[in-house]
């Protein structure tokens, strides 16, 4: 199986106990290894990573700072970045394999396509927001998984030390050219849409993306999203 043995996960992690059972038992025995890189849960969170078989890496609180210390711990070839509560859907190895396969992809990035585990109108329109987001402006974001050789993820400086929008300055990084959209869904729990409001939690959103591209510094990023929720 080649997969599992070119390719391990990294999942960023805070109080996420709620839903990191799910995603690892996704993942149980398709990838070489699962490094949770925690940023000081206080839930559990360490204890069911480990006890799912998952390799816990304390570090700095701040999701940039906990992928670019759990990057640096992974040696296989491959790695997928994967939220805590995002869930790989059905035929996501057959995609991942097919993708790592093509030496043309040493020098680019997959991403998968958004879902989420809601039924309602609302989910439905996010959805295909992202996927213009994604198509247009080259912009996936976290909860879509990234997959990236390693080499390619060094060359590129790997992730920023910054406690937000991570995901979108690496994607800058690596450019819309270079990011390939693999037509797996990858699910991520609305929990937050639902108890925040689809329409608050969708302009928050926005609104940080529109406070990067300004030049606003992630920390203060960081403190409008914090103030908002």
């Amino acid at each position: 199986m080649r997969t599992r043995r070119e390719l391990s996960v990294l999942v960023p992690s805070l109080n996420a106990a709620a839903g990191l059972g799910r995603t690892l038992a996704a993942l149980a025995g398709q990838v070489a290894e699962t490094i949770v890189a925690d940023g000081g849960s206080t839930d559990g969170t360490r204890d069911l990573a480990s006890a799912a078989g998952a390799r816990v890496i304390a570090a700095p609180r701040g999701r940039g700072s906990q992928l670019a210390a759990g990057a640096a711990a992974i040696n296989v070839p491959w790695l997928l970045v994967l939220h805590a509560d995002t869930v790989p859907g059905p035929g996501w190895r057959d995609a991942a394999e097919a993708f790592i396969a093509d030496p043309a992809n040493t020098r680019r990035a997959a991403y998968f396509r958004f879902a989420l585990d809601d039924a309602s109108p609302q989910a439905r329109r996010l959805e295909r927001a992202v996927a213009w987001r994604c198509r247009v402006l080259g912009l996936p974001y976290g909860d879509q998984g990234l997959l990236i050789s390693r080499d390619f993820y060094e060359s590129l400086g790997g992730y920023s030390s910054i406690p937000i929008m991570e995901d979108v300055d690496l994607a800058r990084r690596i450019g819309r050219h270079r990011l390939v959209g693999l037509d797996v869904p990858f699910v991520t729990s609305a929990e937050r849409w639902r108890r925040e409001g689809w329409r608050r939690r969708s302009a928050r959103n926005l609104a940080c993306l529109a406070l990067w591209f300004a030049g606003v510094p992630p920390e203060r990023i960081a403190r409008f999203y914090a103030r908002r929720r």
